[in-house]
């Protein structure tokens, strides 16, 4: 049996807000690394948090 879908809303508390986005962040981060690796292409990603501050990441996994 599997898990139960969540509803996907906005989260009021901003500091729920930063824990989330903090945890998210370095989930997405491996996520775009592993897909570099597979696929063997650069991937860039580009965030912004609650404070316009940018978080860039490029991985250049396999890439000479």
């Amino acid at each position: 049996m599997g898990r139960k879908k969540l509803k996907i809303k906005t989260i009021e508390n901003e500091k729920q807000k930063h824990v989330t986005f903090s945890r998210r962040c370095s989930g997405l981060i491996k996520k775009a690394h592993e897909l570099s690796v597979l696929c063997d292409r650069k991937v860039v990603l580009l965030m912004f948090d609650s404070k316009d501050a940018c978080h860039l990441v490029i991985s250049n996994s396999g890439l000479t």
